[in-house]
């Protein structure tokens, strides 16, 4: 697995990775991810992936962060 590009941006943490003819896009917060693969065959250049980190996609992926937390703390207080 190759390390293309890791960064954070509004306090979560994007990692791009090349492995096995596709493109790994990790999201990380807190103690989730959100992790999306995409065939290499797909992007022409690495630059292009930045759609995955820009716009509404970014949006969405921060809106369901807060699903999941929401989700996660109710079950935590559940134990």
């Amino acid at each position: 697995m190759r390390v293309i590009q890791e960064f954070t941006q509004e306090e979560i943490r994007i990692s791009i990775f090349s492995w096995n003819n596709k493109y790994i896009i990790k999201y990380e917060f807190g103690p989730m991810e959100q992790t999306f693969k995409v065939s290499e065959m797909d992007v022409l250049e690495e630059s292009d992936l930045e759609v995955f980190w820009k716009g509404e996609f970014f949006e969405e992926v921060k809106q369901r962060f807060k699903e999941m937390g929401k989700t996660f703390r109710a079950q935590l207080e559940n134990l």
